[in-house]
């Protein structure tokens, strides 16, 4: 449990599961698929975004957890 605090290893996580695959990172093209209203996107691309969004999480998570309420 001591991992889902280490904000090192939390960026290795973001910068291989979070950004994979690299051109474009995947989590990007997802994002702009759900701001431009998320149609068409299935259940698997849910999955995609779940998958490679929460390294992107816990790393917000962790940061606020160490530097803003200390």
């Amino acid at each position: 449990m001591e991992k889902l605090n280490d904000i090192k290893f939390i960026a290795v996580i973001c910068l291989t599961l979070g950004l994979a695959p690299f051109t474009p990172p995947h989590i990007w093209e997802k994002a702009q698929w759900i701001a431009g209203g998320a149609k068409g996107m299935q259940a698997m691309d849910w999955f995609d975004v779940v998958l490679h969004g929460t390294p992107w999480v816990l790393l917000l998570r962790a940061i606020v957890l160490k530097y803003v309420l200390k």
